[in-house]
């Protein structure tokens, strides 16, 4: 995986993570578009990625960007493995007991089904992405849960039969039934879940989640989060 530095201004760091390190590593996914996902230049691409390194630009920091599987990106994180995790990451009670989150850098939005048609049956076998608030919904919703790695493998699974329905954030199922030619279709009702989606850190590391806040502060004040969102998810996303 290529790793794309950004340069920053030079500011004096306070003590603590900062006066020790001005290198972050930005951890994600990079299959989870419009998000985050690889380009055709195997880089990190999409929503995360640019604000991502604004947000470095900001807070004075040099950003590197880690992919890493889902299932495993929470333990990488307390690891040691990287230092922040900006991958989509819904802001949960749950993993607030494990890791410390940002303000939300996405407003709360909606999870939607997609099947092959409008009638696909959302109380039987339905796909999720293993460790997401989608997969806990549907494991207590009285339907089958089958769950999987990443997302494309959760839309393979309804193409192939294997899953009546998938069910993910609506933002990220958006370019499946957009671009698949009548190939999907949007099943059931929205649901709300989370609270948004923020960047989490260890607990340890408070004065960079600071400066992290700052940042989103500064990119929603000025607009620039709410551009970037139209530019990834579209006019008729959630903007602040």
């Amino acid at each position: 995986m290529k790793k794309l530095v950004m340069m920053t201004a030079a500011l004096a760091l306070s003590a603590g993570f900062a006066s020790a390190q001005t290198v972050v590593r930005m951890g994600t996914e990079g299959a989870y578009p419009p998000y985050n996902f690889i380009n055709d230049k195997g880089e990190v691409d999409g929503y995360e990625r640019e604000l991502g390194d604004k947000m470095c630009e900001l807070a004075g920091l040099t950003c590197e960007w880690v992919t890493t599987d889902w299932d495993s990106i929470i333990p990488n994180l307390l690891s040691g493995n990287y230092d922040t995790i900006i991958a989509g990451m819904s802001i949960t009670p749950e993993r607030g007991e494990v890791v410390d989150f940002t303000q939300n850098y996405i407003p709360p939005a909606a999870s939607a089904y997609m099947g092959l048609t409008a009638d696909a049956n959302i109380k039987g076998r339905v796909s999720a992405q293993t460790g997401t608030i989608q997969a806990d919904y549907i494991a207590e919703s009285g339907a089958t849960l089958l769950e999987f790695a990443t997302l494309d493998d959760t839309v393979a699974a309804v193409k192939n039969g294997e899953a009546d329905a998938v069910f993910a954030d609506r933002d990220a199922l958006t370019t499946f039934v957009a671009e698949g030619g009548g190939e999907f279709a949007w099943a059931g009702e929205e649901v709300q879940l989370g609270g948004g989606v923020g960047m989490a850190l260890r607990k340890t590391d408070a004065e960079l989640r600071a400066k992290f806040d700052a940042a989103i502060t500064t990119l929603k004040a000025d607009g620039t989060i709410n551009a970037l969102i139209a530019k990834w998810f579209g006019d008729e996303a959630v903007l602040y």
